[in-house]
């Protein structure tokens, strides 16, 4: 058993606290639970606590926790979202904290909740009142879906801190660098009819076939045109995830569907890949006029790149263990980023638990992790 059991409380209230984010209404939850948890936590340890509403949103809400004051110091931030669970595929209840064979399990112990409990435990024998400099606590919501958090924060912050850690789940490795994400639909309305005259309708499938040779020509310029040796697919990806159309083998498809995802660079905003989409889409659309529609299946994730070789990431590495590296998954740190500030994404557990039935935390990585949290503290708030 751990024998940390202040920590294990903290712990399981907050995997007991649902705070599920869904695209759909009705799986959608407000992380407010959470949020008033970390605030009474904090607050007793002497932050300063405000949550902040984030709008057209379903009751989802920023918390930012500040200690100290002056100019730099260090922001931990994490989102208090979880995605939704596989029901009947959990071994055990996801809103329990479950401890078994060196793990805690429960729904966000690595992706990412856990974060904030062990952020509060590095702190509890520290010299709160020595920081010359800020810390900064930021949970946020939405992280799963929307990233709408990440992005409120960013457009209205007043901070400007010199160094950021985001807690999500790297093994303690630090992330320098990510891909964005962009979901796109395209819609195509024709004129259904009897398949015995083509003539007297308009063949959705026809004209999305033609879509379907445009699109694999912007797929080809940017694998041509756009490369970063660090990823291990070092160029940007475009993949057909979902296509349907049409209903009956003797009628003319009236309506064909495609869903898309791309994966930019950094160096490639979403805005940019979208107005790429247009323009090669662009022949069609004047060929058939009102036929084509392009739609953002969900809000996109900008790219994100820091440097391995500041010295904030030399630092990370040094007292690690880990070399900073790059990863093909998306978080908020492109919004954290504009701040200003330094900014790695580096937390316990491993991205192969996220989004999983039983996902857990391994256990090894709990002293570790505070240790670390302890000395970037003291590095950026109080030497």
């Amino acid at each position: 058993m751990t024998k940390l059991p202040e920590l294990k409380c903290s712990f399981g209230a907050l995997i007991a606290s649902p705070s599920i984010s869904a695209i759909e209404a009705a799986q959608d939850q407000s992380n407010k639970g959470v949020l008033d948890l970390l605030s009474n936590w904090f607050t007793e340890l002497g932050f300063q606590c405000q949550q902040q509403a984030v709008a057209n949103s379903r009751n989802k809400y920023n918390l930012l926790a500040s200690l100290g004051s002056g100019s730099g110091g260090l922001l931990l931030a994490g989102h208090t979202d979880t995605v939704p669970f596989d029901e009947g595929r959990w071994h055990q209840d996801p809103f329990t904290l479950t401890e078994k064979e060196g793990r805690w399990y429960g729904l966000g112990t690595c992706d990412m909740k856990g974060f904030f409990a062990l952020i509060l435990e590095a702190l509890k024998d520290m010299p709160l009142q020595q920081f010359k400099r800020p810390l900064y606590i930021l949970a946020s919501a939405d992280e799963e879906t929307t990233m709408s958090g990440a992005k409120t924060f960013a457009a209205n912050a007043a901070i400007r801190p010199e160094y950021a850690i985001i807690g999500e789940p790297t093994s303690l490795r630090p992330v320098y660098m990510h891909k964005g994400h962009l979901a796109q639909g395209i819609r195509i309305t024709g004129r259904s009819g009897h398949s015995s005259d083509p003539s007297k309708g308009l063949n959705a499938i026809d004209i999305m076939y033609q879509v379907i040779g445009q699109l694999l020509k912007l797929k080809q310029h940017l694998a041509d045109n756009y490369r970063e040796n660090a990823f291990s697919v070092p160029y940007p990806t475009m993949n057909f995830g979902h296509i349907h159309g049409g209903d009956a083998a003797n009628r003319i498809c009236g309506c064909c569907d495609l869903h898309l995802d791309i994966r930019p660079l950094p160096g490639i905003a979403i805005a940019d890949l979208q107005l790429m989409t247009q323009q090669y889409l662009l022949p069609i659309s004047e060929k058939y006029p009102g036929a084509v529609s392009i739609s953002t299946l969900y809000p996109g994730a900008e790219p994100f790149a820091d440097t391995a070789d500041s010295a904030w990431s030399q630092l990370v590495a040094k007292l690690s263990g880990n070399a900073p590296e790059v990863v093909n998954y998306a978080t908020e740190a492109p919004y954290i980023r504009s701040l200003g500030c330094h900014t790695l994404v580096l937390g316990p557990g491993s991205i192969d638990q996220a989004h999983q039935p039983d996902e857990f935390l391994d256990l090894a990585q709990v002293k570790p992790t505070i240790s670390l949290l302890k000395q970037l503290i003291y590095h950026a708030c109080i030497e």
